[in-house]
């Protein structure tokens, strides 16, 4: 008797015990958490081209933080390192060395300028690092380096909008101004190279420091060549001078800018000296009257609510190209995952995907992934930009 009320309990006890583990077993198990993204970027945040790199820090510290707010990439956060070079090349080459050798980045995105992004391109393609530039140089990816990319349009076909343009008004003289940078040098080159195809003739051509702040001289040994138009191909400080110093001495003939004047900034440092400015340019600066079944339209829309709604600051064509190479490679990472190889090769392979540059179709011989029809011509017309 007393035997089996022990093997009675014994029995209670073991049922016991089967149920408790049942029970835990049905408890969800706790989420494993996946290693950060390391994603480096290095931008002129501030110096005399905060103008391009300010937008672009803001747009990618907005787009890390609404993806790590869903769950980062698959399960992996987005951990966002941002250097300041200040637009210096040599501190852009320290921070790419320290962004690779010391935090191991998946990517680096930028530098903001030309020259910058010339001083790091080879640190990065012998280190094996993804390098998605917000500079406009078509040196940058001509001739392509397998591991860098870059998200603005070429100087090219810039250049090649341009003239386009100067065909229809009827003009066929031209003077040329550029500022000594990489990007200077970058759109000098291509203004002389595709100039004798459009039947235009540079009749002078100068080259200035990109600190000056007065080129009245520059502009009055212009203006004696009795030219139809001019063009200026710079970064800030020049954008806005070039145009008051034009004002100042008379010089009442057209002002073509690049496609790096797309910040109403630049419009606003120059005034009314800034009217009648023509320029070829993406299209997020006229994202509001573009029709609905423009294939951008909503991309556009989305991100220029989104940033001037967080900023309270217009969105400018250079936040762009940095959200262009963010998004870039979140998409590179949701098809390929986080092996620094395979996402190279997936954006290396991208097509059809729509950003606010335009619709990017890489492939291993075209590292920008644009065409010409990325480009819209504006003008400044009561101190906005509107379509030409």
């Amino acid at each position: 008797m007393k035997l089996t009320r022990i093997i009675i309990l014994c029995t209670a006890i073991a049922v016991l015990l089967a149920v408790l583990l049942t029970i835990g077993g049905c408890k969800k198990k706790p989420a494993i958490e996946r290693a950060p993204i390391k994603v480096g970027a290095i931008l002129a945040v501030s110096g005399g081209a905060s103008f391009l790199g300010a937008p672009e820090a803001k747009t990618l510290e907005m787009i890390a933080e609404e993806i790590n707010a869903e769950g980062g990439i698959n399960g992996h956060k987005i951990e966002l390192i941002i250097k300041d070079s200040q637009g210096s090349s040599e501190k852009a080459i320290s921070f790419a060395k320290q962004l690779i050798e010391e935090e191991g980045v998946l990517a680096i995105i930028g530098p903001s300028t030309s020259g910058e992004s010339m001083s790091i391109k080879n640190i990065c393609e012998d280190a094996k690092t993804i390098l998605l530039s917000c500079a406009a140089a078509e040196t940058i990816v001509n001739p392509v380096a397998k591991y860098v990319f870059k998200t603005p349009q070429k100087d090219s076909y810039a250049v090649i909008s341009i003239f386009k343009t100067m065909k229809k008004l009827g003009i066929s003289t031209i003077g040329v101004v550029v500022g000594n940078t990489g990007f200077g040098k970058g759109g000098k080159d291509q203004l002389e190279k595709y100039a004798p195809e459009y039947g235009i003739d540079i009749v002078i051509s100068e080259v200035y420091d990109r600190a000056a702040t007065d080129l009245t001289g520059v502009l009055t040994k212009i203006k004696a060549k009795d030219v139809q138009a001019l063009v200026n191909w710079s970064i800030v400080p020049a954008q806005s001078i070039v145009a008051k110093n034009m004002k100042q001495i008379g010089m009442d003939i057209p002002l073509f800018q690049s496609h790096g004047f797309g910040n109403i900034k630049y419009v606003e440092a120059a005034g009314k000296a800034a009217e009648g400015i023509i320029f070829p340019c993406g299209r997020l600066l006229v994202a509001d009257v573009l029709p609905d079944g423009h294939p951008q339209k909503a991309v556009l829309s989305k991100y220029k609510n989104d940033y001037e709604t967080k900023y309270n600051e217009d969105a400018s064509t250079f936040g762009g190209h940095a959200y262009d190479a963010f998004m870039i490679l979140v998409e590179a990472v949701k098809k390929a995952g986080i092996e620094k190889e395979n996402v190279r090769d997936a954006i290396e392979n991208m097509s059809g995907f729509v950003g606010t540059g335009g619709i990017f179709n890489f492939s291993p011989g075209d590292h920008n992934g644009l065409d010409l029809d990325s480009f819209e011509i504006l003008t400044v017309k009561e101190g906005k930009f509107v379509l030409y």
